[in-house]
């Protein structure tokens, strides 16, 4: 299983959207983790959306969608709380 996400930092007021076919607790370990790159910039990052692919290419489809909208209104419409998806890995 492969994810399209949408990671939030509280403190920047900025999202993160990425995809991986990793569990998404793994993925986010490793965006809070030491590392260089955008989310290495703070440690509050929070999963606040996803969506589930059966392959990459189609996750990564999807990541070049929502970050071709350029609109944080758009990605905030997105994640409402209404679409929350509860994750099995949590």
């Amino acid at each position: 299983m492969c994810y399209f996400y949408i990671l939030y930092s509280k403190s920047l007021d900025k999202y993160y959207i990425g995809h991986s076919c990793e569990s998404l607790q793994e993925r986010l370990r490793k965006h809070l983790s030491n590392h260089k790159g955008f989310t290495a910039k703070t440690k509050d990052w929070t999963i606040i959306y996803f969506e589930p692919f059966n392959t990459k290419s189609e996750a990564y489809k999807r990541e070049r969608e929502v970050k071709a909208w350029k609109s944080k209104y758009k990605i905030q419409n997105l994640i409402k709380p209404s679409d929350k998806i509860e994750h099995p890995d949590f």
